[in-house]
């Protein structure tokens, strides 16, 4: 009886206990959503993103994660956000971003653009507006052009059927040409300081590891040379013999002038 009258007793308590939790949940997060719903919330970071309002469409954007972490609204606000740091050329935060996003949803159904899209910004990190005029971004460093054949590949093996990975085949070859290019103008360097072991060597891995590119009838031309330079004579003849059955058109498009 007494233990009956103590749970009479204790139930009406807990149970004030626990809608006040409740009140206090929904207080804040009343203070976080501001009477907002999910879509008003996207929609509103979105536009301020669109009106140039990067970082409070940011922080719209988490705001909506941190009150509704559940809905479909806040995990596109995450895509969001590594698009919007993209856009303004803050690139390794975006990708920092995406991994985040890959390694928390490995097989969402979203999951394959967060992989595309981390190709793409490490494809431009390597960009120069006057690449298209003055410049070639295979001169420069290569190792976000790297970045992004390497994540391209991961896409092509982890969903081979999205239409994603069909785009990634395509910017492979684009990124192959300019590795190989990056590799030629190596060579190149080294020739002109008199390296010119190295030259053929570089000149060989060319060749072995990015063959059918545009650079292979340039760098067999070069090989020759620096062959010829160390009087190595019979290994000058035969890559000039493979120059010639191969790329019987060939003439040389680089100088060897400082």
């Amino acid at each position: 009886m007494k233990n009956i009258l103590k749970l009479v007793l204790i139930l009406p308590l807990l149970t004030l206990s626990l809608s006040g939790c409740f009140w206090e949940e929904e207080t804040k997060r009343e203070s976080i959503t501001k009477g907002w719903s999910p879509k008003t919330f996207f929609e509103e970071a979105k536009e301020q993103i669109s009106a140039g309002s990067l970082d409070k469409g940011i922080e719209l954007y988490e705001q909506l994660q941190a009150a509704y972490p559940g809905s479909k609204y806040a995990l596109q606000s995450k895509l969001e956000i590594a698009y919007a740091l993209y856009k303004s050329e803050d690139y390794d935060q975006a990708i920092d971003r995406l991994n985040s996003y890959i390694k928390l949803y490995p097989n969402h159904f979203s999951t394959p653009y967060a992989y595309y899209l981390r190709g793409v910004i490490s494809e431009d990190k390597s960009r120069s507006i006057l690449d298209e005029y003055i410049t070639d971004n295979a001169q420069r460093d290569v190792n976000s052009v790297r970045d992004a054949f390497n994540y391209y590949l991961a896409l092509i093996e982890k969903f081979p059927k999205t239409e994603y990975s069909e785009e990634a085949k395509s910017r492979l070859i684009i990124l192959r040409n300019i590795l190989s290019r990056h590799e030629l103008f190596v060579a190149i360097f080294y020739t002109k300081k008199g390296a010119n072991i190295a030259a053929i060597n570089r000149s060989k891995y060319i060749i072995e590891k990015y063959p059918n590119t545009p650079s292979i009838p340039a760098a067999l031309h070069l090989m020759a040379y620096n062959y010829d330079v160390i009087s190595a004579n019979t290994l000058a003849k035969d890559a000039r013999r493979v120059l010639k059955k191969s790329y019987p058109l060939y003439t040389p498009h680089y100088s060897l002038e400082d």
